[in-house]
Order: C-alpha cells, then structure tokens, then sequence
C-alpha cells in the first residue's frame, strides 16, 4: 500500500480523528479528569468480562456434569478434569501460543519491571482458556485470569489515549482491581486487591480513581447476575460475643491450616516445574486432580455452590456423588470434611501448575469453609459443645485467605462484601488477623526476622563507623 492509499485507509481516518480527539482533550480535559473517565470504561468492561468468565464456566461445567449420580461414585470425574487440563494446555500452546498461568503473578512481574503496555489479546484469551480449566473442574479460581484480562483492558485504553507512564501504572492497577471486584462482587475486595496483593505505589487521587474503577466492576457485575450474591449468608441477627475465645482457636487454627497450604502449594508446584516436558506436565497435573475431584467431587471447579450451602446450614449434599455417598452420620461429614481439607491444596496446585489457567484466591476460601465446619464440627463431638458450623466455616474463609494469601484486609473486606453480612464484621477480622499473625511469625520473611535483620545491619554499620 502506498503513503497516498493508507491516507485514504479506513485506518487512517481513524487516527487522524482519534488525533483531534486527544488534542481537544489535551485542551479542555485535565489529566486527572480524563483519568477517571478512562477508569470509569475500564471498570465497567473489565466487570462484563467478569460476568462473562462466570458464565461460561457454569454453562460448560452444567453441560458436564449434568448426568452425574448424586448417591453413587462417578467414574467419569476420572475423565473430564484430565480432559481440561490437556485442552488448555493445547489451547495455549498452539491456538494462542501464550504463556498465561499464574496471571496474578505475571502481573506483578510486568508491574515491578515497569512494564504497562500489554496485549491487546490478554483482554480475551485468559478468559478462554479458564473456561475451559474450571468448566471441566480444575479445582481453583478464575480471579486470576480476569485480573490480568482487565489489566490488559485498562493497558490498551491507555495506550490508545496517550496515558504518561505515570498514568498507564494507574490505569493498570484499576484494572486488575476491577476484575477481582467484579469476580467477587467486592469493590473495596478489588482495591485491597492492588494496593495489598499488587503493592502499587498510588497517591490519595490515583486511590479515588481505583475506587470508582472498582465500585464501577463490581456493581455490572452485580446488575448483569440479576443482582444476587454468589454466597449470601444469613445466619442469625448478629455475632454472640460469648464465642469470641472460640473465634481466637479458629483464627490459630487458621493459622496453622495456611502454613501447611502454602508449603504443600510450593512443593507440588516444585515437582511439576521440575518435569520438561509440558504434555507430561499436563498428565501428571491432570492425574493427581482428577483422582482428587473422583474421591472428593465438592473440590470440582471453584467450588462456590458448595461454600454457598455450608456457610447457611446445609451440610446434607456434601458426600453427594462420592464413594462415601448414603454414609450417615456426623462423623461421617467431620473425616469427609477432613479428608477435602487436607487434599484441596494438592488438586489446587495440579491445577495451576500442571497447565491450567485459574486464580489461588477462591481455592483458600473454598479451604477456608471446609475449614471452620471441621473446627466446629470437630469440637462439638469432642467436647459436646454447640458451636455454629455454618457460622464458624464463614468465618474461616477470611482465615484461610489472609494466611494463605497474606492479605489480611482484602480477606475481611471481600469476606464480608460477598456474604453481605456485615454485622459479623468483628469475628471476620479476629479470625483474619490471627491467622495473618501465626503465618508471619512462623514464616522467614515475619515481621520479626526483618525487624531482626534490620537492627543487626544496623549495629554491623556502626562497628564499621567505629572501626574507622
């Protein structure tokens, strides 16, 4: 095409107009104006791919599973979560030929490496290949993908207006927060999200901008679902202070729970890297989660309809579709509930790196329900007490996400905005900070070791000083 042609291209209009556009806005916008219209379009696109993502997982998933047998084992769960994660494996190898696991943590790296400008393909394509993941029943999340794909939204619209550097940070950032606040339906959950998880280095106006680009997500999310709740929780009218020392166990307990978490997420992840080969990964990948969703099918895909049931009292379809199927009895759920507890992390880890495309957010709340119905369940037996299970498994789901996460505040904030239950806003943040506390004292990069480490540099310099 010669220079006289592409000034007649359809193209060409398209910048020379997009060109005055940017020169009147330059003119009669601010900079910081314009930065919350642009936050304004990103929160409402990244909260569409949000509902988006979430329909399309229920609809492949209901199309899977839909002839399952509730009261007997289902042979098939042998079958189709190795099928997803071999799909995605080769959707992502050779239909898009993008690397797009552990989106939460390429993110961070493009962050911190200063790198803003991404494709404009990652505003689809991780939306994609974790359908296929969940649908098929990879046992985690899909926070992960939408936060990179409203990444890459807020990236291309600020690389089409011109944003400074400065800005396209900004941008960036409301977008991963969008897409976390309209997965979750948790506006300050998605802001929380940036400055706790990602860490950016925002002023008080670039915070407002996040808010709006959240608040904006999470309510399209909220008004395309038909305004619902994914786990609304309506236990009771309010918390029972005598059960605060109970509350502080769980929190321990919670503690204690996400040390082991993250270890077993780290070890099985270092096996599956070790392995070159990526369609053995997948298999090895495939095949421990499979195994693990055929003998504890509540650990098929995110896992919220069962977390919806648990946390409002209803525990009779837990054994549903599992070799334990018909098996009466409270102890019968406590050792079922037990068994899924310790393994959600071993599947949760095949998934994420074996090859499929998910998040690490909603496994630990998924852990953190199944968690405090043990707890409670557990004790009660024991000790013939009468803790809430349904309250207490609420309760941990903050737990478990601030320890195994460490992000304390986004845990209790997004906790409490997807239940909607504010009112149990003091056991949440009991429970979240204790099992934050355990993790940080028991882990090397704790308060205490970098306290530790920053006085002994201290008095090491002033030898030095001394010295000379």
């Amino acid at each position: 095409m010669t220079f006289h042609q592409f000034r007649h291209s359809s193209g060409w209009k398209f910048n020379r107009r997009l060109l005055r556009f940017l020169l009147w806005r330059r003119r009669h916008v601010s900079d910081t104006a314009f930065l919350f219209i642009v936050a304004t379009v990103t929160g409402l696109l990244a909260g569409a791919g949000a509902f988006v993502l979430k329909r399309l997982v229920a609809g492949v998933s209901g199309l899977l599973v839909a002839g399952l047998h509730s009261m007997s084992a289902n042979w098939v769960l042998l079958i189709i979560p190795l099928a997803g994660i071999l799909l995605t494996g080769v959707f992502c190898r050779y239909v898009i030929r993008m690397k797009l696991a552990h989106g939460v943590r390429q993110l961070m790296k493009n962050l911190s490496e200063k790198i803003y400008r991404l494709r404009a393909a990652l505003t689809v394509t991780p939306i994609l290949a974790s359908t296929i993941t969940l649908g098929f029943g990879g046992s985690a999340g899909s926070e992960g993908p939408i936060a990179y794909a409203g990444a890459a939204i807020g990236s291309n619209l600020g690389r089409v207006m011109r944003f400074s550097p400065r800005m396209m940070m900004v941008i960036v950032g409301c977008g991963a927060g969008a897409g976390i606040a309209g997965i979750f339906k948790s506006p300050l959950g998605g802001v929380l999200f940036t400055l706790e998880v990602l860490r950016l280095p925002l002023s008080t106006v670039s915070v407002l901008v996040l808010l709006v680009s959240c608040i904006t997500a999470g309510m399209t999310a909220y008004m395309l679902s038909g305004c619902t709740l994914d786990i609304p929780f309506a236990q009771g009218a309010g918390f029972d202070s005598s059960l605060l020392p109970y509350v502080l166990c769980l929190g321990l307990f919670c503690g204690a729970y996400s040390l082991y978490y993250s270890h077993v997420m780290k070890s099985v992840g270092t096996i599956l890297y070790r392995i070159s080969s990526p369609w053995v990964r997948n298999l090895a990948g495939g095949a421990i989660l499979a195994l693990l969703v055929f003998l504890f099918p509540v650990l098929y895909g995110e896992g919220y309809g069962t977390v919806g049931k648990v946390i409002n009292g209803d525990f009779s379809t837990l054994l549903n579709d599992s070799l334990f199927a018909g098996c009466g009895g409270q102890w019968s759920l406590v050792l079922f509930t037990g068994g899924a507890l310790l393994v959600k992390c071993f599947a949760t880890s095949a998934t994420n790196n074996g090859g499929g495309v998910s998040g690490d957010f909603a496994p630990t709340l998924f852990a953190g329900c199944m968690g405090g119905f043990f707890f409670a369940s557990l004790l009660n037996g024991l000790f013939v007490l009468h803790l809430p299970e349904a309250s207490f498994a609420y309760f941990a789901m903050a737990g478990v996400m601030a320890g195994a996460i460490r992000a304390p505040l986004m845990a209790i904030f997004l906790t409490c905005e997807m239940g909607a239950a504010y009112s149990y806003f003091l056991p949440l943040m009991i429970t979240a900070t204790v099992s934050f506390g355990v993790v940080r004292l028991f882990t090397a990069d704790s308060f205490f070791s970098r306290h530790s480490d920053r006085n002994n540099g201290l008095v090491a310099r002033l030898r030095d000083l001394r010295k000379g």
